[in-house]
């Protein structure tokens, strides 16, 4: 009776192959270089994040300067005059004269973005309107007193 010993090769059972597997290799290595260029033209088709460059105070208000224009939301709350930015930057503050009364304003950071406060002793009315101007946005407020 014949075993199940190779003797001379003849048997069913076909011997295991000795070279190593690359397709599931060749696979894996395909999928992370994939992965690796969607990330990369991911990152390049971002755009700059919003950011705020400074704030000049003028006779009437102050002017807001961007990179590039950012979401606004504004409000009168109490008198006062709240602007929230949908942008990054540094806080700042400064005063400024509006019709023989001080002016206080300033930046500082939320969760939202940057928020800018204008508060005044008398209750304060705001308008404000934004334009590209030079590769940048440019926001004015002008204010007056109620």
């Amino acid at each position: 009776m014949h075993g199940s010993e190779g003797k001379d090769a003849l048997h069913s059972t076909p011997e295991d192959d000795p070279r190593p597997k690359l397709l599931p290799r060749v696979m894996g290595s395909l999928a992370i270089v994939g992965l690796m260029v969607g990330l990369m033209i991911g990152r390049l088709t971002i755009p700059d994040p919003v950011e705020l460059l400074r704030v000049e105070t003028v006779a009437d208000g102050v002017v807001v300067w961007f990179n590039r224009e950012p979401k606004l939301h504004g409000e009168h709350i109490d008198g006062t005059v709240a602007l929230l930015f949908g942008a990054q930057g540094k806080s700042a503050g400064g005063q400024l004269q509006v019709n023989e009364s001080l002016v206080n304003w300033r930046v500082r950071k939320t969760d939202g973005g940057l928020l800018l406060n204008l508060v005044s002793a008398r209750p304060l009315r705001g308008e404000w309107r934004g334009e590209p101007f030079d590769d940048r946005w440019r926001l004015e407020v002008h204010l007056q007193e109620q």
